[in-house]
């Protein structure tokens, strides 16, 4: 098990791409942390975890609530002893209603709470376990991004910028982070279909994608995982300020 020891914390932890991610880390021998505003779905998680082996915690975290943040962080420190790895997993989209609409239609009040969450949070999270990994020597922080920022989806401008402004803290933070032994990388997947009974809806959605990859098939949450476990391994030490494009090859860069 390539996390045996680590102590990892993931971000709306308790459904979709964040259960994989918390799912995979566990199976790799980390300790995780579920943080999810659905405190049900993160006890779901954590109790999934405990029931195949692992050992979890479940956190009702709001994000963009600097006191709940620095309480996430210090209960995982205190149930587990340190925090190695972040999953900066959390956003408002999919689960969340997001008005879809031309740039100069977006209200200010949709436009904010994109920001307050996406952005604002994640930098809060990142804060929040900070001594700890400096106080542990080392750490992981994995952002997580999004196609759409480097294609441009349009209709979609407040969550294509805050996926574009997770890039440019995943960079800045890799610059003043690397002198305490911590990493900092991003991942931008594609269209994913995330849940384990997935609403069919989304499903065809996702499949729209596929005329545009050269992988020519859906991309499901489980596509991801493999390249969570390696920003958060030691096998990724000397990698950071680095995006990794996860779509089935969309995108090339």
């Amino acid at each position: 098990m390539r996390l045996q020891g680590d102590v990892a914390i993931v971000t709306g932890g308790g459904n979709g791409i964040g259960l994989a991610y918390a799912m995979r880390l566990a199976e790799e021998g980390a300790k995780v942390a579920v943080a999810d505003l659905d405190g049900e779905a993160a006890d779901r998680a954590a109790r999934r975890i405990a029931a195949a082996g692992g050992e979890a915690l479940a956190l009702r975290t709001d994000i963009a609530d600097p006191e709940s943040a620095t309480e996430m962080a210090r209960r995982t420190a205190e149930r587990f002893g340190a925090i190695h790895i972040l999953v900066n997993n959390a956003a408002i989209f999919g689960r969340i209603p997001v008005q879809r609409a031309p740039f100069w239609e977006i209200s200010i009040e949709d436009w904010e709470r994109m920001m307050r969450v996406n952005v604002t949070g994640a930098w809060l999270c990142v804060c929040a376990v900070l001594p700890f990994m400096r106080q542990a020597g080392r750490g992981k922080i994995i952002n997580q991004s999004s196609i759409a920022f480097h294609v441009g989806a349009p209709n979609f401008l407040h969550y294509v910028a805050s996926r574009g402004a997770i890039i440019g803290m995943t960079r800045a933070m890799a610059r003043e982070l690397g002198e305490y032994n911590i990493t900092v990388n991003s991942i931008a997947p594609g269209a994913t279909v995330a849940d384990e009974d997935p609403d069919p809806a989304r499903v065809e959605f996702c499949k729209a994608s596929i005329p545009r990859r050269a992988i020519k098939r859906v991309e499901y949450a489980a596509d991801l995982v493999g390249t969570l476990v390696f920003l958060a391994s030691r096998d990724s030490d000397f990698i950071t300020g680095q995006t990794i494009v996860v779509n089935g090859g969309i995108h090339m860069s």
